[in-house]
């Protein structure tokens, strides 16, 4: 599925400090990476389009709803994984953990259990949906993170720095998971370029500012020149 992401002279003012300022962007590619150094406004771009922040100026689209108005359809359609999969994981074990995440959806309890059957499997987790969540490594706790956004079968994952408390072996198998070939779309925050320049396009931000916009390796290139300087 292609996405179909708007934001339109969007500026966020979070206390004293303008996060974002005057964005405007369309974003028609399934897999979108965002970079840019810390404090540059990636992340407030990707919480302002999941409906997690509202802006102070602009409009946004997200699959033609606005994440301000119309806020319990935006939850429905995205699904998100931070950095920090504790902050995600609520349940005693494994498969109460992914199954909590589909309440909303008042499935009939086969079909919620044949539901985190299949994700589990997916994500290499089928051996492990007795044990406690909190016991699991730091790449199982992700899977879990992420088993937790996807199971809802959204049509946009907004990922804000899933792979940066994981080592090489557990980033790569991230990685792979969410770059796999799916109908949802992808809005990857990431400071891991090679990451970035799997996406189909990136979105490089500076001081709040959306600063360049275009194929991957041509804005990591950018980017990466503006570190030199």
């Amino acid at each position: 599925m292609t996405a179909s992401l708007v934001f339109d002279d969007v500026s966020v003012r979070l206390g004293d400090r303008l996060a974002l300022d005057s964005v405007s962007l369309v974003l028609d590619r399934q897999r979108t990476a965002v970079i840019g150094a810390n404090g540059s406004g990636k992340s407030t771009f990707a919480r302002v389009l999941g409906g997690l922040v509202a802006p102070s100026g602009g409009s946004v689209s997200v699959f033609g709803v606005d994440p301000v108005r119309q806020a319990s359809a935006v939850r429905r359609l995205v699904g998100f994984v931070f950095s920090n999969p504790d902050a995600q994981i609520i349940m005693p074990t494994v498969a109460e953990d992914a199954a909590f995440s589909l309440r909303s959806e008042r499935l009939p309890r086969a079909e919620s259990a044949e539901r985190v059957r299949l994700a589990l499997a997916e994500f290499g987790l089928t051996e492990l949906a007795d044990r406690a969540a909190h016991d699991l490594s730091g790449g199982q706790k992700q899977l879990l993170a992420l088993v937790g956004a996807v199971i809802r079968r959204p049509q946009l994952l907004i990922a804000d720095e899933p792979t940066a408390f994981l080592d090489a072996r557990n980033s790569r198998l991230i990685a792979d998971h969410l770059l796999a070939p799916t109908d949802r779309s992808l809005v990857l925050v990431t400071h891991d370029l090679d990451l970035a320049q799997r996406c189909d396009v990136a979105v490089l931000f500076e001081d709040g500012r959306m600063i360049g916009h275009g194929d991957p390796a041509d804005i990591v290139a950018r980017y990466e020149s503006s570190l030199s300087c």
